[in-house]
């Protein structure tokens, strides 16, 4: 199937109402393609960021936990974060963090899928990775902000946290629903012991 024909709107004018590292906003007088205007558009800068489905040699789902204030509420989520503008790839970025959050590293990597959290307002992307065979190779070093712990599950418990909708991160339950998708519903196979 092909790509829709690109139609993008016309920017009038564009100014800068705040630029902070978490929170850069521009508003836009826009003029669609069939004339109409929207004298007041706004678009919020972000850079890419990334999460990881790790999974340990035992097929134990890698996971933190930690308090989100927007929704006032602790949730289980994938190791995510931003890249740095010192990350070579987005892959060095998505292996930084799951290093600094969680202490795993190694394993075998592959780029899962690459979504937009918000095309509407947001201007950046989400590269999801999945690491097979990651283990405990350091400590956690979390940024001054970070308030992490890190929990391993079962497949069984994650798709339990999917299924009664407690992966409320839609950056993460999207990838976490790909990656069941392609096991075609079936678990992976657990290795001896």
């Amino acid at each position: 199937m092909e790509k829709p024909e690109n139609r993008p709107w016309k920017v009038i004018s564009s100014e800068y109402l705040a630029r902070r590292p978490w929170y850069t906003v521009r508003h836009e007088c826009v003029e669609l393609p069939d004339g109409r205007r929207i004298p007041d558009y706004y678009v919020f800068e972000y850079p890419d960021w990334v999460n990881v489905i790790a999974i340990t040699p035992r097929r134990e789902f890698v996971f933190v936990s930690q308090y989100r204030h927007g929704l006032g509420e602790t949730a289980y989520e994938l190791v995510a974060g931003v890249s740095e503008p010192s990350d070579a790839s987005m892959l060095d970025a998505a292996r930084r963090e799951l290093l600094e959050e969680s202490g795993y590293g190694g394993g075998k990597w592959r780029e899962l899928m690459v979504i937009a959290p918000n095309p509407a307002t947001q201007n950046n992307l989400t590269h999801c990775f999945v690491a097979e065979g990651v283990e405990r190779i350091g400590e956690q070093h979390p940024d001054a902000t970070e308030d992490l712990r890190v929990h391993l599950f079962t497949e069984a418990e994650v798709r339990e946290l999917l299924d009664r909708g407690a992966i409320r991160q839609a950056l993460m339950a999207a990838p976490l629903w790909r990656y069941f998708c392609e096991l075609g519903g079936q678990p992976a196979e657990k290795p001896e012991q």
